[in-house]
């Protein structure tokens, strides 16, 4: 296939490594011209895999037109809270046949729509939503990129989208499952980057192997919860999209939102960690969307709620740890 990656942060780029690795012909779309340049010139990307070798096949472009234009696969890999605007402009130089696939998990602020459902509206008249869906699951960039084994899910509401996603990306060390429930994956894969956000200011606090294991089961629940309402399956949550994705992001040292968190742990503010990241943390702005979205359907999510305190009220963190374990006791199943 000819594949374009719009977006050369480290999962674009580790994503560009897989696509190439099953001799895909593999375009990808950059920012900033110093990091095309060294794609192209150095096989490298200085500010995100800075150590990873990249195959000289992968061609780095800052024209858009370019890059997307004559080609089977659209991969987004931007940040979600570009999505819209990037998406906007790519879709002028569609044809309207290409497969779209959103690798990018977060849910839009305001709208409270997932990032298919973003693409959805703005590549409307051209992309049918049939071809657009999302590829989710534990998978972080590092060790993608450098072909460890790695299981994620291929999501689509066409099941034939959903299997063109699956073979363009499954190689020996890059094993894709077909996931009909496209909402549920991406539910579960934008929710657990707060509790990602939560799991590291339990280490950073110091508070234990107790609590961090209580926090990955209630955050579950909390996925679950708000999934099941708009219509997902339960299964998915238990799936690689669910418990597998927040296992790696909750545990992980490469995990972005967990490091955020971890530093608020430790006491830091968060305008201070973000300023020296060079890569998204997405759990900062889908806390802020989802515990709208949350208000919105009023479902209960008191560890989103808490962590929506923290990033954005100042909350102490003991504070809101406290709060969660003397709230009023409950049987440990709910109705959803």
């Amino acid at each position: 296939m000819k594949a374009t990656v719009i977006g050369a942060g480290s999962w674009g780029t580790a994503l560009a490594v897989v696509l190439q690795s099953n001799g895909h012909d593999v375009r990808i779309w950059a920012r900033e011209k110093e990091i095309a340049d060294a794609i192209n010139l150095a096989h490298h990307n200085p500010t995100y895999l800075p150590d990873l070798a990249l195959p000289p096949e992968i061609t780095a472009y800052t024209d858009l037109a370019d890059c997307a234009r004559n080609r089977d696969l659209i991969v987004f890999a931007t940040p979600s809270h570009t999505m819209r605007e990037v998406s906007l402009r790519v879709k002028n130089y569609l044809e309207g046949d290409e497969i779209v696939v959103s690798v990018s998990k977060g849910i839009e602020d305001k709208t409270y729509l997932t990032m298919t459902q973003v693409l959805a509206e703005t590549l409307a008249g051209l992309i049918k939503e049939d071809n657009i869906g999302a590829l989710y699951g534990p998978s972080h960039a590092e060790e993608v990129s450098r072909l460890k084994p790695t299981a994620l899910v291929s999501a689509a509401n066409s099941k034939s989208t959903a299997i063109a996603i699956q073979q363009a990306f499954l190689t020996p060390m890059f094993r894709v499952y077909v996931n009909h429930d496209l909402i549920g994956v991406e539910i579960a894969g934008s929710v657990k980057n707060i509790m990602a956000i939560a799991a590291g200011i339990v280490d950073g606090a110091d508070l234990g192997d107790n609590a961090k294991a209580a926090l990955l089961t209630r955050g579950l629940q909390e996925m679950k919860r708000l999934g099941m309402r708009m219509g997902a399956s339960q299964d998915t949550f238990a799936g690689l999209a669910g418990i597998g994705d927040l296992i790696v992001t909750c545990t992980s040292e490469h995990s972005r939102n967990r490091y955020v968190g971890f530093h608020i742990g430790k006491g830091e503010k968060l305008g201070d960690i973000v300023s020296r990241m060079a890569m998204v943390a997405e759990g900062v702005n889908t806390t802020r969307s989802v515990h709208g979205w949350s208000k919105a359907l009023n479902v209960e999510m008191p560890i989103t709620e808490r962590v929506y305190d923290i990033l954005f009220n100042d909350k102490c963190a003991m504070e809101a740890m406290r709060e969660l374990m003397t709230r009023e006791a409950k049987d440990e199943t709910i109705a959803y």
